[in-house]
């Protein structure tokens, strides 16, 4: 469970540096009034946790087929 939660927070992140690479618009911070909002700090520390959590599923040797 933890780790769909951390790829759908890397999933979130991702498809928010795409907009701000495509189009210059930050979906987070327009959602939360700013990117230096309590809301969207919250947002952001939670993809970067998540984004480490997700490190740790590359070295993971369980076979899940």
């Amino acid at each position: 469970m933890l780790n769909k939660l951390a790829l759908a927070l890397v999933i979130v992140g991702a498809l928010n540096w795409g907009s701000i690479g495509l189009f210059g618009f930050d979906v987070v911070a327009w959602l939360f009034a700013g990117q230096l909002s309590m809301g969207s700090r919250a947002v952001f520390t939670l993809v970067g946790l998540a984004g480490l959590w997700c490190v740790t599923m590359l070295f993971d040797d369980r076979r899940t087929a």
